[in-house]
């Protein structure tokens, strides 16, 4: 019986199981059809031709062009690729908007850019409100004429926030600056229409959307300044150097051909059973939290605070049930501090530090949501018992 027999997983913000139709179609691609796609042999030529097909089923997610899709090994370097080609196509330009929000990929490179630099580049953290939300006038009074990228998450990864991109967009077009957003939590969970929504850069990574670890993408749209971050041979057209990881970016066309497919199901049965498992917590358990946005948030996602007792026992706990969840993001778990994304929304100290995260897949089922919903009220009861915040709340 594999470890996984007894889990029931709802951490897919953090990372999600690879599909077995994805993983059917990489394993050629570890054996047989080993060849080096930049090769000049039919035996390499033929597997460049698959990763080109691959290129065209992840633009087909985003409804791009091909050419505007750049494989690359994570969310994190594609972030860090787009901020860092807009600062260098724009010598002039050293200011940078972003959000108090945005994933550590994103945050922790801006802010070393303001620090390391000895601030020749200047960061604007626009605040969020209380649901997660921004404000779209703060957002477009902070753009000024030395404004060189704006990063905006188009979700957010803790609370599953959705922010007003395409409107965000066409303030920015209005004022000739270049736009990224780290789509890495949205892509395959909503609809993305990059045809109707003319961002510059947009990053993406595979391990989210049922595709494995290792693997990313950065799109470029057409005619847009870029300058490579990882220099060396003329693999991706000459815009990111290195050997392709090739079967994981075969898997990860493949996980943007289901992706587009299973649109439909992320929107109504895993919202539904989002929504079940939301609102029975809450029910269930006193003096709960939603986190964020009710509507204007991810189908998968609820981010909801328990007071007074600590996140990492509740996780403790629930990993006893086999129950996995998440308190704050992957990248940040370890830390004693409460999640900067809770704190930016003004979250009670009282109940930032008791926050857990579940986000579900089209793997998930109802079964599974009333195994959590009976175990859940049992856990937290237990922890308030031993907690003197509870007792002399």
């Amino acid at each position: 019986m594999s470890a996984a027999a007894n889990v029931i997983y709802m951490d897919n913000n953090a990372t999600t199981r690879v599909a077995p139709e994805v993983l059917e179609t990489m394993m050629p691609y570890f054996s047989d059809l080993y060849g080096n796609p930049s090769s000049m042999h039919v035996f390499g030529g033929q597997v460049g031709k698959v990763v080109e097909n691959a290129r065209a089923q992840v633009a087909g997610l985003l409804n791009a062009d091909p050419s505007e899709i750049i494989f690359t090994s994570c969310g994190t370097e594609s972030d860090s690729t787009a901020i860092l080609s807009a600062l260098q196509t724009q010598s002039d330009k050293r200011h940078i908007v972003t959000t108090r929000v945005e994933h550590p990929a994103v945050k922790n490179l801006c802010e070393s850019l303001d620090s390391l630099t000895g601030h020749k580049h200047r960061v604007t953290q626009l605040p969020v409100a209380s649901d997660g939300t921004i404000d779209l006038q703060r957002f477009e009074d902070s753009l000024g004429v030395e404004t060189a990228i704006v990063s905006v998450m188009w979700a957010n990864n803790e609370t599953g926030v959705i922010f007003p991109i395409e409107e965000m967009v066409q303030i920015a077009k209005d004022r000739g600056v270049l736009f990224h957003t780290d789509a890495v939590q949205a892509v395959g969970k909503i609809p993305i229409d990059l045809s109707k929504v003319p961002v510059d850069f947009l990053s993406l990574s595979g391990h989210k959307l049922h595709a494995p670890k290792g693997v990313g993408v950065l799109y470029v749209r057409k005619r847009t300044p870029f300058v490579p971050f990882v220099i060396g041979g003329h693999q991706e057209h000459g815009r990111r150097g290195g050997t392709e990881n090739v079967s994981s970016i075969i898997g990860l066309g493949k996980a943007c051909e289901l992706a587009a497919d299973h649109i439909t199901k992320e929107n109504t049965t895993v919202r539904a059973l989002r929504d079940k498992l939301e609102e029975g917590l809450m029910e269930r358990i006193p003096s709960a939290l939603l986190n964020g946005h009710k509507t204007m948030r991810l189908p998968n996602t609820s981010n909801i605070s328990f007071e007074y007792v600590e996140g990492e026992a509740i996780l403790l706990h629930m990993d006893r049930f086999g129950i996995c969840a998440s308190s704050g993001s992957a990248c940040t778990s370890g830390s004693l501090e409460p999640s900067h994304v809770l704190r930016a929304m003004g979250v009670p100290f009282t109940a930032a530090h008791g926050s857990i995260r579940f986000s579900l897949s089209v793997y998930n089922n109802e079964d599974e949501v009333d195994f959590v919903l009976d175990k859940m009220p049992g856990i937290i009861a237990n922890l308030r018992e031993m907690s003197p915040f509870w007792k002399n709340r």
